[in-house]
Parts: structure tokens; C-alpha cells; sequence
């Protein structure tokens, strides 16, 4: 849905399992061997990796300062199962948080918040504020206060509906 360009770092992982649900088009890349492929995860995966998905949804969706879209299991719930340990580059002594394993999409997703903290660019990956959309961003304003994944699609939506229910 967006026209914006892919989150940096690791949020690119998070942003593209989130964008994995098209609301509108209610279409779900997860069903399609491409999509899962795309995420590194198997049809045995799948369910693992919605509840995920929905997850981060909620959280992107707090970011933007509006509610869960639904019920969901609390993100820090689900990060706390990953496991993850601390990497030292034996060259330059710089650490990070690692997936134990290579393959987890968990670990991964957890290894990616951890990157983004230390970054400061957690809080804005963020999602489409429509109902419609929930499609997850990465908010380049400079106060950080974006609402929309496009505001030629979401946003000039959202707009023309405000403007029609003032009425003449």
C-alpha cells in the first residue's frame, strides 16, 4: 500500500511481516509458499508467525498512538520466548543481541527490536492509522508524527471523510 521506503535495519523484518496482510485486499502473502519463503519460515510456521504478526500490528499501532486493532498476545509475551544471546565482534569489540539460532522468525524479530532500541528508530516503525489498512511504515517526519502509510491513499481518505462529514 505504501509508497514510502523500506524501514532501516532489521525494522525492514518486522515491517515486511507485518505488510504480509492485506487488509483491504484480504489477501495474506502467509498462505503462499512465496510469502512464507520470503520470511524464511515453513507451513508448519505459519500460525507462529501470525500471532507474531498481530502482535507487532498492536505495538506499531501504540506507536502511532492509537489502540490495538484487537486482542492480542502482548508483544513482550511473545520476545521473551526468543532465543537470543549477546554477539562480540572479536575484531572491533562491538556487541549486539543475536538470534541462538539462524532460522526462528521469533528470534529474528527480537534480535530486530533489540537493534532498533539501541538505534532509537523502534518508535517509528508505526502503522496505518485506517481501519482499513493497519500497513506498517517507517515514520520519516522530522517530528515523527506521520498517521498515514500514504497519504495519497490513507491519508487523502481519511482527509476527503473529514471534509464530507462537516457538510455544507
Amino acid at each position: 500500500m505504501s509508497e514510502r521506503s523500506a524501514a532501516p535495519g532489521g525494522l525492514a523484518l518486522i515491517e515486511t511481516l507485518v505488510n504480509t496482510l492485506d487488509i483491504e485486499a484480504g489477501t495474506d502473502a502467509l498462505d503462499t509458499p512465496e510469502g512464507r519463503v520470503r520470511l524464511g519460515i515453513t507451513e508448519d510456521g505459519v500460525d507462529g508467525a501470525r500471532e507474531l504478526r498481530e502482535s507487532l500490528r498492536a505495538a506499531l499501532l501504540a506507536h502511532a498512538g492509537h489502540p490495538p486493532h484487537r486482542a492480542v498476545t502482548p508483544l513482550g509475551t511473545l520476545l521473551a520466548r526468543a532465543p537470543l544471546y549477546v554477539a562480540v565482534d572479536d575484531h572491533d569489540g562491538s556487541a549486539r543481541l543475536a538470534p541462538a539460532a539462524r532460522g526462528p522468525l521469533l528470534s529474528r524479530v527480537a534480535a530486530a527490536v533489540a537493534e532498533a532500541l539501541v538505534a532509537g528508530t523502534w518508535t517509528r516503525l508505526k502503522a496505518c492509522e485506517s481501519a482499513t489498512c493497519h500497513w506498517a511504515y517507517y515514520d520519516r517526519s522530522p517530528a515523527g508524527r506521520g498517521r498515514w502509510c500514504s497519504m495519497r491513499v490513507c491519508g487523502a481518505r481519511a482527509k476527503m471523510r473529514r471534509y464530507r462529514a462537516k457538510g455544507p
